[in-house]
């Protein structure tokens, strides 16, 4: 890499734990890809809620992540380590990230990164890794989503909820998705839901009953927890699936419905998870959904963009909750 200046790189590390202005740009030295990693030029990262709890200190990196906030990068190879040869150097990636994607540089390993779809702009591929590994494995490969089921996500607006409907709906689902007012569920419906409810002026047990004629949603997925664990359990149908990826609001329930309606209760989180069952997830996508970006079915919906040195902002436009869609970090 040259003389001992381009050693470094710039990085936005958490100070310490607190509010967005504890993002701050700091310099780095470029980490060095270790067998099977490839060391990417970061052009573009996404942002996702699991970096704000990050930063807020409620969730800290595994053992062997980098310090940086992180999960998703789109980039160029630019390094790599012993026995990675699945991608040339300056081949065009985007890729899940064990940390560290807040960075002018990133290491993964090769097995979680993929070939940018064709057409793909950097920045619309930074926010495709972290929202489309969650929901396949989560919907598809843990709730068994099928065609004709109905399917039920809340924050259908979020990241994780705009890639949950365009997905659910290529493969054949029935969508109902809650958003929190008119402007966010008339986006829903824009993205192919075919119910969308305004959490804050109906009772989503009720619509989703009346939408299924009775039966009920089949797989609801749900992040936030609290009071809709017990309300997932009304509105689901018997033998539901209800995949719990996150719990923003606690988690507090009367769980008597479960044994009554046969439902399965299914936790996960991704990051944890080995690199052999991120990198099956990868596999699965690439012969699933890849063909489905390339033939123009689905695009990400990109909310906002900000410089990587001001990441601070793009919390801030997070935490809001007045975004729609995927916000970005444009490194280069």
């Amino acid at each position: 890499m040259g003389d001992k200046m381009s050693d470094m790189m710039t990085a936005v590390a958490v100070s310490h734990p607190g509010g967005p202005e504890v993002l701050v740009p700091e310099r780095r030295p470029i980490p060095v890809p270790g067998p099977g990693e490839i060391l990417i030029a970061v052009e573009a990262a996404g942002v996702n809620r699991p970096d704000v709890s990050q930063r807020e200190g409620k969730y800290p990196p595994p053992p062997g992540a980098s310090d940086l906030p992180g999960l998703e990068v789109a980039g160029r190879v630019v390094a790599r380590g012993q026995g990675a040869e699945r991608f040339e150097i300056g081949a065009a990636v985007c890729a899940l990230a064990h940390g560290g994607g807040y960075a002018e540089y990133c290491l993964v390993h090769e097995t979680h990164a993929l070939p940018i779809p064709k057409g793909f702009s950097m920045i619309e591929a930074a926010g495709l890794p972290e929202t489309f590994f969650t929901v396949w494995s989560n919907v598809f490969e843990r709730g068994h989503l099928q065609a004709g089921e109905t399917f039920l996500v809340h924050g259908g607006s979020s990241g994780i909820g705009t890639t949950a409907i365009m997905l659910a709906k290529a493969f054949g689902a029935k969508v109902i998705a809650t958003a929190g007012s008119a402007e966010k569920c008339a986006t829903c419906l824009e993205l192919g839901a075919d119910v969308a409810i305004d959490y804050k002026t109906q009772d989503f047990v009720e619509v989703v009953k009346e939408a299924t004629q009775g039966h009920g949603a089949d797989v609801i997925l749900d992040m936030v927890g609290g009071p809709y664990v017990e309300r997932n359990f009304q509105a689901a149908a018997l033998e539901g699936r209800i995949v719990q990826i996150a719990f923003m609001q606690g988690v507090k329930a009367d769980i008597r419905l479960l044994t009554t309606k046969r439902l399965s209760h299914i936790g996960s989180t991704l990051r944890p998870r080995s690199v052999e069952q991120k990198a099956a997830i990868a596999t699965a996508l690439y012969e699933k959904v890849w063909p489905l970006w390339e033939q123009g079915r689905c695009k990400p919906v990109i909310d906002s963009v900000f410089p990587l040195v001001e990441a601070a902002k793009a919390h801030a436009r997070m935490e809001s909750s007045a975004h729609v869609g995927k916000i970005i970090l444009k490194v280069k």
